[in-house]
């Protein structure tokens, strides 16, 4: 799991069980396991129902988005294979560069190098390119509303869950003695409907939206350095254009 997200989740229920120990309320209470089925798998398929079949084969790969490490290299990094094959087609030419694009690991900087170099229109390359990423991005939109449609239907489905805990104290209203606890436990399902919407599905759905707004900068990085390449820039001027693009904050961290 990605430690920034694992932290994440700690802090928010360390939180809740800190809260819960000073009003004076046993953290091993939240282990209700009615109420952690009702909500958890009622949740999950009532947003199953959002989504098509195509969609559902997507979910292992959303839910590794959102709580994954974010595969997004450093953009300096990315820079500097862009101004090393600027270089290369800037002295050689760029046929020059079929055998280091077999190399590159990167499959969308692959395919830009390689239908320039088999002499693509510049303009079209850039068009086929800009459009990958934005199929890239509408599909990241998928995921992250799916996520959001847990954290929606989760607090309800919670309430549901406390609806059928009071019928339960309704009927019971004749022992007296058990309808404290009988409260407590109906209210727990409102607890966690409440609490896996915003400590987990909700920061979920943003996770991923970052993540994939990070790849997408990425992406276009690569298609500038693409299109630079591809019109025989200088390498210098490669890279301050390449540098104009990305926060400060990243080029202060590569010359640190």
């Amino acid at each position: 799991m990605d430690p920034v997200t694992l932290i994440g989740f700690g802090i928010s229920v360390v939180a809740l069980f800190v809260f819960m120990t000073l009003e004076g309320v046993a953290p091993m209470t939240l282990l209700f396991l009615p109420a952690i089925i009702l909500v958890i798998v009622a949740t999950f398929g009532a947003a199953m129902a959002s989504q098509t079949m195509a969609d559902l084969k997507k979910m292992p790969a959303w839910f590794k988005m959102a709580v994954l490490p974010a595969k997004v290299p450093p953009p300096t990094d990315q820079i500097q294979i862009l101004v090393s094959l600027a270089e290369k087609a800037r002295k050689e030419g760029l046929l020059a560069l079929e055998a280091q694009v077999k190399a590159i690991e990167d499959p969308f900087l692959k395919r830009g190098l390689q239908m320039g170099i088999d002499g693509t229109d510049p303009e079209e390359l850039r068009d086929v390119l800009e459009s990958e990423i934005s199929a890239k991005k509408a599909e990241d939109k998928v995921a992250a509303k799916f996520m959001n449609a847990m954290g929606g239907y989760a607090p309800t489905i919670g309430i549901l869950g406390c609806i059928v805990g009071l019928m339960n104290v309704m009927a019971n209203l004749d022992r007296p003695e058990t309808l404290g606890p009988m409260v407590s436990a109906a209210f727990i399902a409102t607890l966690w409907g409440v609490m896996a919407a915003n400590f987990w599905f909700l920061p979920m759905g943003a996770k991923i939206l970052r993540v994939s707004e990070l790849q997408a900068a990425q992406m276009e990085l690569l298609v500038e350095g693409i299109a630079e390449i591809q019109a025989g820039t200088s390498p210098r001027a490669v890279r301050q254009k390449l540098n104009a693009l990305i926060p400060p904050s990243e080029l202060a961290k590569a010359a640190a």
